[in-house]
């Protein structure tokens, strides 16, 4: 059985699969102060919970935002599956052999989750496409026919608005806006910030779709989007430019990786 953990700033998903089907996944809060020992006891009780073994790990990858939880994440994975597993423990980065070729500026800026993403829906379209996850930033990432990663745009994420108007406002308060809006133009300062957050953000989609489609494959109409990440389901109904969403793309991608290396 493979483990993939995907770490983000916010939140931190993990599945295990046998081939190439997953058995489970969790959505867990990232704690930065985590230890190795600390990860064992959680994910020992996580997997009896969903009738899995533990002493069938036979591999391990990781894509992590956070330095610190990586290294728990690898000290984790060689301290207490290391005897049994085909291979180390395998941290993503853009040295990373993934299949996809990164073609920015400065490779080794680029968060391993977005590479991770692009190798995953590069194999849903094998073609021209834009990953959009929603995160603590919402990201954008364009990858070409040729296989490579050309870079994108990062935005504020839903969450952090949210906080920034509540904390950096006197009188705005924090909204729930996992409803749908009654109406566009808000009677109350909450229906006005919700409205304007799930369309607003939206409208930012579709834009940013429309704009970097245009520059990633002028002779398309439109290019294929997926999106991803914790926030990705309340937007949606708001845009017309995301073709799929699917909430484990990340881990699917490791997945993918993981095989390519181990083959390799």
């Amino acid at each position: 059985m493979l483990l993939t953990v995907d770490v983000g700033n916010s939140h931190t998903v993990s599945g295990v699969f046998q081939g190439d089907q997953l058995l489970a996944h969790w959505r867990l809060k990232s704690d930065q102060d985590r230890t190795a020992d600390e990860l064992a006891i959680r994910y020992q009780a996580l997997f009896q919970m969903a009738g899995l073994k533990s002493k069938n790990i036979s591999g391990c990858i990781v894509s992590s935002v956070v330095p610190t939880l990586e290294t728990a994440w690898l000290s984790y994975a060689d301290k207490y599956y290391g005897r049994q597993m085909e291979s180390p423990p395998l941290a993503v980065s853009h040295a990373t052999d993934t299949g996809i070729t990164v073609c920015t500026d400065n490779p080794a800026e680029v968060g391993a989750d977005r590479i991770v993403n692009a190798v995953a829906a590069w194999e849903i379209y094998r073609d021209s496409l834009i990953v959009i996850d929603f995160g603590t930033a919402i990201t954008f990432d364009c990858v070409n026919d040729q296989r490579q990663y050309l870079g994108g745009t990062i935005h504020p994420g839903i969450g952090i608005s949210l906080d920034a108007l509540a904390a950096r406002t006197a009188k705005l308060p924090r909204v729930d806006i996992d409803t749908e809006p009654v109406q566009k133009i808000g009677t109350t300062t909450v229906s006005a910030i919700h409205a304007g957050m799930l369309y607003g953000f939206g409208g930012l989609v579709d834009r940013m779709v429309d704009l970097l489609g245009h520059e990633l494959a002028p002779e398309k109409a439109r290019v294929k989007t997926v999106a991803t990440g914790g926030m990705a389901h309340l937007v949606e109904p708001y845009t017309r430019t995301i073709d799929l969403i699917d909430p484990l793309l990340t881990l699917e991608g490791l997945r993918l990786i993981h095989e390519k290396n181990r083959q390799s």
